[in-house]
């Protein structure tokens, strides 16, 4: 009685990570004014937002093996299984698509490449190129785990290890091991067994880890309020607009038309898909959002596990409408416009392709600069062009990052809307979805 009295007085979900992020801008800001990086404020939040991510990324390779495997296990959910994948990637180009267009047009309406702040000098080629053959090298597991390791060395010449993992790698893994239980017959069973109960044991961390969320994401915004100062946006304010405006009205026009298009409550889903977004916004990573937007997609936007447990991991690494759409869009305008090197209808339609297939092609070595330098590869315009932009990166990364998850959850979304897996409008906020049995 106690608890769920205490359970009741409390404010819904997204309320709390609303208060967090709250939280999270009066302590980055008054972390700002002792001094930006060099106080204990700015490290201590640092250290709450790193951990909080760290626990999200340490829960994805567990989370996306056990849900593929058990929705593979359940024969029932393989007989759409097709189409279902071929109406998401469907979905996914064509809202790639629009997103495209917004960034073209507004790269062409604001020209940020004419009105740059910034000197040449600042330019210099990226650490990393995105290729064609990226997408086949992802899809190929390098061990059994999907696991990566990668090596930095520091300005002191001291050099760290860290390791990682591919999620595209594990959802084949995934793919591959539930097929062959099933092919095996009375001896695959209690493997399968095993994984289902895997499963539950994972939601059930999963569930504390979220239950962090509102201290997680304080840290986190008051981490980038600290560290990112404003003023770095005076140089490249015509680029920035024309991202965050490119940002805004994808988030908040084109998927609410869609939404509304297939008879779903925009008001519901954005209450809905809320925490996963501030997440995004806060903590510049779509794979260590990747459980938080599975939570929202199935417990309350009511999507089935059996398809959510591809569509979110897959959305995680090839669905990214800001990184990948509308960034490189307008992006490689600017380049254009600064080095003078004029742009014909080709040249645009070579960069809408390029968005929304891009995407997928980069799947193994995601990121909004790899994205980047395959479109300016792709029209002949100089990498170099990547460097006149990093100093703004992080601040823009936080806008492009939220709309790539509100993206991933909005496919599910629709498609399961569609094909009749979800009837009527999406629950109340507040509210969790019914799941089927």
């Amino acid at each position: 009685m106690a608890s769920a009295s205490s359970r009741s007085v409390l404010p819904s979900f997204g309320v709390q990570v609303a208060l967090g992020l709250a939280a999270g801008l009066v302590l980055g800001l008054v972390a700002r004014e002792m001094g930006g990086e060099t106080n204990w404020l700015t490290e201590l939040l640092g250290t709450v937002g790193t951990v909080f991510v760290q626990l999200l990324k340490a829960i994805v390779p567990a989370l996306v093996f056990t849900a593929i495997v058990a929705s593979i296990a359940n024969l029932a959910t393989l007989q759409n299984g097709a189409r279902l994948a071929a109406k998401t990637l469907l979905w996914f180009a064509i809202t790639a698509g629009i997103a495209v267009a917004i960034g073209l047009a507004l790269g062409l309406l604001l020209e940020p490449g004419s009105h740059a702040g910034v000197a040449a000098t600042a330019a210099a080629p990226p650490s990393s190129v995105g290729g064609w053959t990226d997408f086949l090298k992802g899809l190929v597991p390098a061990n059994l785990f999907g696991l990566t390791g990668s090596t930095t060395i520091a300005a002191d010449g001291k050099a760290s290890t860290a390791l990682g993992f591919n999620v595209l790698q594990i959802v084949v893994l995934s793919i591959a091991v539930g097929i062959a239980a099933l092919k095996a017959g009375e001896a695959g069973k209690p493997f399968l067994a095993f994984v289902q109960s895997a499963l539950q044991i994972v939601r059930v961390i999963l569930k504390w880890i979220i239950a962090l969320t509102p201290i997680g994401t304080a840290g986190l915004i008051g981490t980038a309020v600290a560290r990112y100062g404003w003023e770095a946006l005076a140089p490249l304010g015509q680029f920035a607009l024309a991202i965050y405006l490119g940002l805004g009205l994808v988030m908040f026009v084109v998927y609410p038309l869609l939404l509304r298009a297939n008879g779903l409550s925009p008001s519901r889903f954005f209450a809905a898909a809320w925490p996963a977004i501030s997440v995004a916004f806060a903590s510049r990573s779509s794979i260590g959002t990747l459980p938080v937007t599975e939570d929202v997609v199935t417990e309350r936007l009511g999507v089935p596990r059996s398809y959510a447990s591809f569509a979110v991991p897959l959305g995680a690494t090839t669905k990214m409408d800001g990184c990948a759409a509308i960034y490189p869009a307008i992006a490689a305008l600017f380049v254009a416009q600064f080095y003078g090197i004029p742009l014909g209808a080709f040249d645009y339609a070579l960069i809408a392709f390029v968005s929304v297939l891009g995407s997928a092609a980069t799947a193994g070595m995601t990121g909004a600069t790899v994205m980047l330098t395959l479109t300016l590869s792709m029209l002949g315009l100089p990498l170099e062009g990547v460097g006149l932009l990093l100093a703004v990166d992080p601040i823009l990364d936080m806008g492009r990052t939220a709309v790539n998850v509100a993206g991933q959850a909005l496919v599910p979304t629709i498609v399961a809307r569609r094909e009749g897996l979800i009837e009527g409008d999406l629950p109340e906020p507040g509210r969790l979805a019914p799941q089927p049995a």
